[in-house]
């Protein structure tokens, strides 16, 4: 089984069924992060026709301040989600400073919850990655997902020291830094994304299907001088490693 640990399938649009197929066919254990509460919902509902996708509930940095003033409403979400993301700080694409304030409240609102339900989370860290390592020590958070790592060498060896998981994704291909990281990755801590849709189409203009994770493998091995089926056993076993002893998951394991 492969696994993408990253993606949001409620943005594929006319393109979902052919998707879901390949998501079937190649049996990739995908984790359907949601940006604010429509977006779970729907994922949800996509859920509902594909065993192998598991939907979690997150407020993306960049939707925080249409949520900020209805905290209550995130509740039952939050409490309903196997895992929590997409959630974290943009310091970088969000030039108006005005919105961290935002995005810091939402953030801690969910790491408290994570740390009290003991619930993984899913990170986007782009710009604001000391920021991040910060939260996660205040907060005590034990599992974390790092998603999309693009930030200093420094703060990323200090968050592989505390433990965390990293998604390796579509940049591998094409980034000279990324690359950098994979390399200096412990094999121990290594997941596979995708970000699909929207990840390749950034980066190349054409929208991402799941088959891209053969790409992103095929590249971590060549980097880590492995064979790809080695690369995408360790990750697997990264994944149930993870979500050892935790009751979300327990179909997962089985």
């Amino acid at each position: 089984m492969l696994i993408d640990a990253h993606a949001h399938l409620d943005q594929y649009g006319d393109l979902l069924d052919t998707a879901l197929r390949e998501i079937e066919t190649h049996r990739i254990l995908t984790i359907s992060t949601a940006m604010d509460l429509p977006s779970y919902q729907r994922g949800i509902e996509i859920a509902e026709r594909c065993n192998l996708v598991y939907p979690t509930f997150g407020v993306h940095p960049w939707r925080a301040p249409m949520y900020v003033d209805q905290l209550p409403e995130l509740v039952g979400a939050i409490e309903r989600s196997p895992m929590i993301g997409e959630i974290g700080l943009d310091f970088h694409w969000v030039e108006d400073r005005s919105c961290y304030a935002a995005q810091l409240k939402i953030l801690e609102f969910f790491l408290i919850a994570a740390r009290e339900q003991q619930k993984i989370v899913n990170l986007h860290t782009k710009g604001a990655e000391a920021e991040i390592l910060q939260l996660l020590d205040h907060h005590q958070i034990p599992r974390a997902i790092i998603h999309w790592y693009s930030g200093p060498l420094e703060i990323f060896r200090a968050l592989v020291g505390r433990g965390c998981y990293f998604t390796i994704g579509v940049e591998v291909m094409s980034s000279a830094h990324i690359q950098t990281l994979t390399r200096e990755l412990p094999l121990s801590q290594l997941l596979t994304e995708t970000d699909n849709p929207g990840g390749a189409k950034w980066l190349t203009g054409t929208i991402g299907m799941p088959t891209l994770l053969h790409d992103v493998l095929r590249m971590i091995a060549t980097l880590k001088g492995m064979k790809q089926d080695q690369v995408s056993e360790a990750v697997q076993k990264n994944f149930l490693r993870m979500v050892e002893n935790d009751p979300w998951w327990t179909k997962v394991r089985r």
